[in-house]
């Protein structure tokens, strides 16, 4: 696997993330990419980190909703490291891979449990861009480690430790199968809720 050099980060929940943002810079080397609040919060903690737009060439639209669905974030991270045609497209558009990437989601549970919720508030509450970068990246783990819980931070700096600044193959499929798991109950809890909500 080709040395990793470049990680998204794009988090509802903060916990722990400039600290482990900051050991994938300073460490081992990382760009850091981020959107919108995870910026803000890297930024405010003097970290270097790209934003977004840098690499998409557009400003967040629709208030926010569209930010992470990108060609050049989709490609940098579905692309096929050990076939020749993914990369030489990567290059002829001036891509760089991601080989990280740490996403978590809005938090639609903590709207769910609302009694008073109503479905506008449920509605904007259901993540989009964030379970398609887990998606992407879960589909690519033979090349791209995904992270989609804090407390897993540490496993995966300490296995970086081990492996010269690489996520092991045996981490990225265990941390592959966790994020699907993550997005599985996700969508389960949005479509029980909302069956319930509109007595379907």
């Amino acid at each position: 696997m080709v040395k990793s050099k470049r990680a998204f980060i794009s988090v509802f929940d903060k916990a722990g993330i400039a600290d482990f943002a900051s050991e994938l810079s300073q460490k081992h080397g990382f760009e850091i990419v981020s959107t919108g609040g995870t910026y803000k919060e890297l930024s405010e903690n003097k970290l270097p980190v790209t934003e977004i737009s840098e690499i998409t060439g557009f400003t967040r639209l629709l208030g926010g909703k569209v930010k992470s669905l990108h060609p050049f974030i989709h490609a940098a991270i579905l692309a096929y490291r050990n076939n020749p045609d993914d990369m030489e497209e990567l290059k002829n558009n001036d891509i760089t891979p991601i080989d990280i990437v740490v996403c978590n989601l809005y938090p639609f549970e903590a709207a769910a449990k609302k009694s008073n919720a109503e479905l506008a508030e449920l509605i904007e509450n259901i993540d989009i861009g964030g379970v398609t970068l887990l998606r992407s990246a879960a589909k690519n783990f033979a090349s791209v480690a995904v992270v989609c819980a804090p407390e897993d931070y540490a496993a995966v700096l300490k296995d970086m430790d081990e492996n010269n600044g690489q996520v092991s193959y045996n981490l990225r499929k265990k941390l592959m199968l966790k994020a699907f798991e993550y997005v599985t109950g996700y969508d389960a809890l949005i479509t029980k809720t909302l069956r319930e909500k509109l007595g379907e």
